[in-house]
């Protein structure tokens, strides 16, 4: 039985920027098989759009509270969102 696929918008605050956090991401949603996209905001955010089953965005969601080694997350903000069917997760420049 497959699990309902869910969206999830996370937005990640700290030094998130240039210490590989969106390739990092990446890695992960392939790794829980996740669809989406992940960019760096102008207000040096980072914002992940991710989809699909509910256990797994969780997981994301939980990693993204340290994320790879050079960030310092300070706060992590989850929204539900409307599934958009990405076919991957993909980085935006």
């Amino acid at each position: 039985m497959n699990s309902p696929v869910e969206h999830r918008t996370i937005r990640v605050h700290g030094r998130v920027q240039g210490v590989f956090f969106r390739q990092s991401t990446q890695q992960e949603a392939y790794r829980l098989g996740l669809t989406g996209t992940v960019r760096n905001n102008p207000d040096d955010t980072v914002t992940i759009e991710a989809e699909g089953p509910l256990e797994a965005l969780q997981q994301l969601e939980a990693w993204c509270h340290h994320g790879p080694p050079a960030a310092r997350v300070d706060r992590v903000e989850v929204a539900a969102g409307a599934v958009q069917r990405y076919a991957d997760f993909r980085v935006e420049r």
